[in-house]
């Protein structure tokens, strides 16, 4: 039986969490039952640290209110972008689920360049091509990885990306890194992205089947923490596991603060959808919990929001807040953080005037890339959609 709170007024609530969420040293909606999970929209409006981060009392806290300001429109015409990988260059790597694609946008010039498709990419529902993230090593490697769903299983593999050959035959045969993650029509999960320790963190679904999300033999409704080739990084909670954390029910934003530390967002399902902050070996709740709960085996969320102001996507660590896009929510959301507690109750931004928002990466110097969603079936598109975003945040 799922454990609620019982429903209160606000928009959201803020939970405390007291203990830290762990890197080893170092980034819908409706009834889950049956249906398209992220939300249709009604029309637009480590297991140890090797230095210890600082307690939350002894840290500052982020300021209660931030700001979000677009200053431009980086690129038009996207179709189903996902995943958002900034190169060492400046540019931008973009994922297009449906495609099977990812394209190299300049961020001065707006110019997409087609790398290439990758080879085994079965759209469908929630799934197609996800994530991407860059090797730590990419200057050297020029590797680049993507996680996608094939015809029998959600997976990761790695390519070189090789920038002298012509457009659309930039990528090398992909190396499978990585497979065997439950693949539904729904509940894929699909973020990737390397920590601060080099080691490569996965957010899956449990693709419509919850019981997946409590049993740790199972690769669904989990956080896996994995090494560049794909084996169990070491340090990991279980023994010879790639989980992580756990009790997790669609894991779609990774983002790591500067003290190291990881959060992750996920879809819940008729209630509550959740910012966690993530310790090793942590139980996350799913099915038995949504949102907070009374029962302390499971980790309380830092921020919880009702399904239809959320719907969340992507997440970045900006000005000491973590920045989350919403789908269904149609806004980006602020959390300003003290360690891994809400320091204040979030704010939301650009409600209902970009549509549904799919990714958000820091861009340093107190800048955002924002990618918005509304080519994936869901939304309603308007001219020039899809589009990546730049923002200045605080």
């Amino acid at each position: 039986m799922i454990v609620r709170r019982r429903a209160v007024p606000a928009v959201l609530t803020c939970a405390v969490l007291l203990l830290t969420a762990g890197c080893s040293s170092g980034d819908g909606g409706g009834d889950g039952s049956a249906g398209w999970n992220e939300r249709a929209t009604p029309g637009r409006t480590a297991a140890s640290s090797p230095s210890s981060p600082p307690s939350a009392s002894a840290e500052r806290a982020a300021p209660a209110k931030g700001s979000a300001e677009v200053v431009r429109t980086v690129a038009t015409g996207l179709d189903s972008p996902w995943g958002l990988a900034p190169l060492p260059d400046g540019g931008l790597l973009v994922a297009s689920r449906d495609e099977g694609t990812i394209t190299r946008v300049d961020t001065a010039t707006g110019k997409k360049t087609e790398l290439g498709e990758v080879p085994g990419v079965s759209p469908a529902g929630e799934g197609g091509l996800l994530g991407i993230a860059l090797s730590p090593d990419y200057a050297a490697d020029r590797t680049v990885y993507a996680y996608f769903t094939s015809a029998s299983d959600n997976r990761i593999v790695r390519m070189l990306h090789d920038a002298d050959r012509p457009a659309g035959e930039q990528l090398g045969a992909p190396d499978t890194v990585f497979k065997g993650i439950p693949k539904g029509f729904v509940h894929n999960g699909g973020r990737i992205a390397f920590g601060p320790d080099k080691l490569l963190y996965v957010g899956t679904g449990e693709s419509g089947d919850t019981g997946l999300s409590q049993d740790r033999e199972s690769l669904g409704g989990k956080i896996l923490r994995l090494t560049p080739e794909g084996d169990p990084a070491p340090g990991n909670p279980f023994p010879d596991s790639p989980v992580y954390s756990y009790g997790h029910r669609n894991v779609q934003g990774l983002a790591w603060d500067g003290s190291r530390r990881l959060f992750a967002a996920e879809f819940g399902q008729d209630t509550w959808d959740e910012l966690n902050a993530i310790t090793p070996g942590g139980n996350y709740g799913w099915p038995e919990a949504e949102g907070r709960s009374d029962d302390g085996s499971y980790r309380d969320p830092v921020a919880q929001w009702g399904t239809d102001e959320a719907s969340p996507s992507g997440i970045a660590y900006a000005a000491g807040s973590v920045w989350m896009a919403g789908l269904k929510g149609e806004r980006l959301w602020r959390v300003p953080l003290k360690g891994t507690e809400a320091a204040a109750e979030p704010q939301s931004f650009l409600t209902g005037e970009y549509g549904r928002l799919r990714t958000v990466v820091a861009a340093g110097a107190g800048r955002l890339w924002l990618v918005t969603g509304n080519t994936d079936g869901r939304g309603d598109p308007a001219k020039g959609d899809d589009r990546i975003l730049e923002l200045r945040v605080s």
